[in-house]
């Protein structure tokens, strides 16, 4: 996000340069954008911090799910049923499966 930071304040630099008057309505338009500008990459800063944080929230969650998964189906060999069907041919979606692993 330091690239919107970097690009806010290239803005604000060019304004001071060029000698953009605060007191005209065009030089108060350009000052109050780049202000809300600045205000957008704090918020999308702060999204994605919170995003990052949820992200690992959700990765104790699975992990936790996974173990009480383990617990309950230890030993319920109903739970994979087709474990020893030779004859059986699991029915996956391909588009899937490489999502999956991209996430990994």
């Amino acid at each position: 996000m330091e690239y919107l930071y970097q690009r806010v304040a290239y803005l604000r630099g060019l304004a001071e340069g060029l000698g953009i008057d605060e007191e005209s309505k065009e030089g108060k338009l350009l000052i109050h954008i780049i202000d809300v500008l600045e205000d957008f990459a704090d918020a999308m800063d702060e999204i994605m911090e919170d995003y990052q944080d949820l992200e690992e929230y959700v990765g104790y969650i699975d992990e936790d799910l996974m173990d009480v998964e383990d617990e309950l189906y230890e030993d319920d060999e109903d739970y994979y049923p087709y474990e020893d069907d030779e004859d059986f041919e699991y029915d996956f979606d391909e588009e899937l499966e490489e999502e999956l692993e991209y996430e990994d």
